[in-house]
């Protein structure tokens, strides 16, 4: 039986039958369904893991640089075998074709098709299998008389005019406009369309000698139009199921020509639903990645590769790969009316294959873009986008589940700034997983936190030049090896935070700059366009759909790749219009202000958004300038991070840590400023690598005196670091004191801990300290319980610049004190006293000493119980007088 989309009988979706018009749009939980399903369903692929081969990939034109060849790789998917129903033809079905083929030509009693459908045939002779059924041939036409040829094919045979008959042509405009690549509805040319006297089917089919309809009683040659274009009057009443048979010439000089089976892209419904083109128009596609980009999916029973793009002023997008040797000829895309985004279903395509998108700007300039959404690359410098679907499984699922109840203001929460191409030179994501885990948690880090993940193509910006914002980058493996990875972490007991770049983007022509030919994810004006700083462009946040982008690619990576939290780089150069630039160089909002209204917008949004889907993620802030409220909550006008990165207390404690001890007196301030503010937002005390470069030095080369010296500067300001309010964050190789800057191309100087090194006892000290702070920290709820609460902290005293002296108590949820005593001279002074409170305990312990042998300092300490003594200091009735060891930390604690 057949349908046609008049009949009541045709409206359910089926082997038999077309689905309603328009879908699932009208029904949005089955289109949301249907959706979700789309975007994990994997496509057929090889054994060994790479392309389909013949008879499950697309067919493939090869365009060489001088002439044309046959495809390499094989065909796409036979019609019969996969029983192609009417849901993928634009009108209405017939049951799939009984024409069945073997390779060498003949013809099979069953109604399957043989799974390998290339077929040899001399250019001199026709295949049994393609011989047009009995069919009177229709009247004389000058138009098909087989006499059109192309360079290297043989003339068309009389043969070639039985059972179709030559259609009414193009219009000229049609045909430029979709041989030029600037046709909105590609579809509506191509394909099969009900016509005067039966069914007219036409297909872009360039360098190929021939083409043929294999449909159920058809099976005929489509009459050459030129320049590619095959068409013909089909002597049927309905669009019929069917297939394509393209015939092309030998690559190889007298070899046989050869013939791929093909299922046609452009008989399909579009396979992007109303809903999803809805809800990017209003901004609001909390999961664009499952409806952009590339998919391989099953398409009314077909399987391939679903491929779109967000472009709404250009004037033609076509696809190209090396599945059409990078020329966008043969696969047009269709616009879906005015939510901008091109649309194309590649029946056969699947994993592996490299694509970009070939887009007519509207200046007639064409240019090959990658996919915005590409969820794989290539490898730098190649810049191709790669179809791709997860097989990954997750194990972590007891992780999350802890995660979800994870208050983190009140948890601790201690990080590890890893680059992941650097951390150990040359080693893969699944080799990292194998080492990375083991080394974080030995040191007793809560979290990792990697420098930029996503695809960047210059190396040396370390990841924040970002041109696949939906793409690990490929450098170190595949998404699902940075899923292992991630896995990996979380199974060691440790979260996995990530830079995250928002602010800006590099200019390079085939990303997303001026992507459709005009400015679209760039604002128009170019002094709000041009980043003067680092020579990118920022994004147009007040772009409904340049946001959802943003957003959801947020989203992204922590749903799709379980990411615990998101470091948001540079968010002043977001918050400010003027932002490093002069005056008179930048555009004020509608209120005649500096402030970037729109970005407040997005931040807000990205924050609440995140925070809703994401249970127990966390994100900080890079600001570094007084903005309020970076970390107060969206519902009170706040921006909503949960932290923000403390850029002044870095800044203003390594000028102190800088100085000689002889003059640090007058810089005491450096050290005690924070306190004023601490409480403002939720801060996290960084270390970065933004610290450790350009000239800066290595912190332990930042500190002065001899080299004893300055380890013990560094091992006293650490102690400083974990003691004081906040939470910590500190860069690979720090935690050994590297002397030398970090470099991208070498990483860490590991060779310190060689124990063939005669220094490598000072590094290891040092390392070992890491880890004792971690680990004392972890256990005292003082340090991290009361984080966000001015009662969690009081001076014992902030004042003694004249003896370089810092000390301070910190307090648990129960009132349980720490006391911190920081040192910061290379003296000794004995009998220093300071104010303790009253404990039930009735004695102090000094649980931490910086000075300690084990972590290479002099060894002086404050042994044994110590008894406060009944002398008043420091507002406190008792008091200790303890022993202060040269450029040392101690952690005292009752008991």
């Amino acid at each position: 039986m057949s349908f046609h989309p008049d009949d009541p009988a045709a409206t359910t979706p089926g082997r038999h039958g077309p689905p309603p018009r328009g879908g699932d749009a009208g029904n949005p939980a089955t289109e949301a369904d249907a959706r979700r399903r789309a975007g994990r369903e994997p496509a057929h692929v090889t054994a060994s893991g790479g392309r389909p081969a013949a008879g499950t990939s697309t067919e493939a034109f090869l365009l060489p640089s001088t002439e044309c060849e046959p495809p390499r790789g094989g065909p796409a998917h036979d019609a019969a075998r996969h029983g192609v129903s009417g849901q993928g033809s634009l009108f209405a079905a017939a049951p799939a074709a009984a024409e069945a083929t073997t390779r060498d030509g003949g013809p099979e009693a069953s109604g399957h098709t043989a799974p390998d459908v290339v077929r040899h045939a001399t250019p001199a002779t026709r295949s049994a299998a393609t011989a047009p059924p009995a069919t009177p041939p229709p009247a004389a036409d000058p138009s098909a008389q087989g006499t059109a040829t192309e360079p290297g094919s043989s003339p068309r045979t009389a043969r070639s005019a039985h059972g179709v008959r030559v259609p009414e042509p193009l219009g000229e405009e049609d045909r430029r406009r979709l041989l030029e690549g600037r046709h909105h509805d590609p579809h509506a040319l191509l394909g099969a369309h009900p016509g005067p006297g039966g069914v007219v089917l036409r297909t872009l089919r360039p360098c190929a000698r021939s083409v043929t309809v294999v449909a159920e009683g058809l099976c005929a040659e489509l009459h050459h139009e030129g320049d590619g274009l095959f068409a013909g009057l089909l002597p049927v009443a309905e669009i019929p199921s069917y297939a394509l048979t393209v015939r092309y010439a030998s690559g190889d000089a007298g070899g046989p020509d050869r013939e791929v089976r093909v299922e046609d892209p452009y008989r399909f419904l579009p396979s992007l639903g109303a809903l999803d083109l809805h809800l990017f128009s209003e901004g609001r596609h909390e999961e664009l990645w499952r409806a952009l980009g590339a998919h391989p999916m099953a398409h009314d029973g077909v399987t391939g590769t679903r491929f779109t793009v967000w472009a709404p002023n250009a004037q033609g997008v076509r696809l190209a790969g090396d599945f059409t040797h990078w020329d966008g000829a043969q696969y047009p895309m269709r616009s879906l009316g005015s939510s901008g985004v091109w649309e194309l279903f590649v029946p056969g395509l699947g994993e592996g294959a490299l694509y970009k998108f070939e887009i007519t700007g509207p200046d007639g300039h064409r240019s090959l873009r990658a996919d915005p959404m590409a969820r794989r690359t290539e490898c730098p410098p190649a810049t191709a986008s790669v179809v791709t679907a997860s097989q990954h499984e997750w194990q972590d699922a007891a992780w999350m589940e802890r995660r979800a109840g994870r208050e983190w203001h009140a948890s601790p929460l201690s990080v590890y700034e890893v680059h992941l191409p650097s951390w150990r030179p040359g080693l893969t994501y699944r080799e990292l997983a194998e080492q990375l885990p083991a080394y974080v948690k030995d040191l007793g880090f809560t979290h990792v936190e990697f420098m930029p993940a996503a695809e960047h193509p210059f190396g040396g910006s370390w990841g924040y030049q970002v041109t696949g914002f939906y793409a690990p980058t490929a450098r170190l493996g595949t998404p699902d090896d940075f899923r292992h990875l991630v896995d990996a972490l979380h199974a060691a007991g440790i979260g996995v935070l990530m830079d995250w770049v928002a602010a800006h983007f590099p200019k390079d022509d085939w990303a997303l700059a001026r992507f459709d030919g005009t400015p679209l994810y760039e604002p128009a004006d170019p002094a709000r366009a041009e980043h003067p700083d680092w020579g990118t462009l920022e994004f147009d946040y007040g772009r409904r759909e340049v946001r959802n982008f943003l957003v959801a690619n947020a989203l992204y990576w922590c749903e799709e790749f379980h990411i615990d939290g998101l470091r948001v780089d540079a968010v002043a150069s977001m918050l400010y219009l003027d932002y490093s630039r002069e005056d008179g160089r930048w555009s004020p909002n509608a209120h005649g202000g500096r402030e970037n209204l729109d970005a407040v917008a997005f931040l807000q949004e990205m924050n609440a958004t995140l925070y809703r889907r994401c249970p127990g993620v966390l994100t900080m802030a890079e600001e570094s300038t007084a903005w309020d409220g970076v970390t107060r909550a969206t519902h009170h006008d706040g921006l909503g991070f949960g932290f923000k990165w403390n850029m002044g207390w870095m800044h203003d404690s390594l000028v102190y840590m800088s100085k000689d001890p002889v003059h640090r007196r007058y810089h005491h301030d450096d050290m005690t400023f924070s306190m004023v503010y601490a409480y403002s937002e939720n801060y996290v005390l960084p270390i970065s690598h933004d610290e450790v470069v350009h000239g800066k030095q290595a912190l332990v080369s930042k500190m002065p005196g001899d080299w004893w010296q300055r380890r013990a500067n560094h091992r006293a300001y650490l102690g400083f670091m974990w003691g004081h309010p906040g939470k910590q964050l500190l860069f690979m190789g720090q935690e050994f004191a590297q002397g030398g800057e970090w470099s991208e191309a070498d990483g860490p100087d590991w060779w310190l801990l060689d124990p063939a090194y005669e220094a490598e006892p000072d590094h290891r000290g040092v390392r070992d300290l890491v880890r004792d702070l971690n680990g004392r920290y972890a256990e005292t709820p003082a340090l991290w319980q009361r984080d966000t609460d001015p009662g969690g902290f009081s001076w014992i005293d902030g004042g003694a610049r004249d003896d370089n002296v810092f000390a301070f108590l910190r307090y648990d949820a129960a009132g349980r004190p720490l006391a911190v005593v920081s040192h910061m001279s290379p003296v000794v002074r004995k009998d220093f006293r300071i104010g303790v409170p009253p404990t039930p305990e009735g004695t102090w312990t000094e649980t931490l000493n910086t000075d300690a042998f084990d972590y290479g300092g002099s060894g002086l300490h404050n042994s044994g119980l110590l008894t406060p003594e009944p002398v008043a200091a420091h507002g406190h009735p008792v008091s200790l007088t303890l022993t202060l060891p040269p450029l040392a930390t101690l952690w005292l604690r009752p008991g």
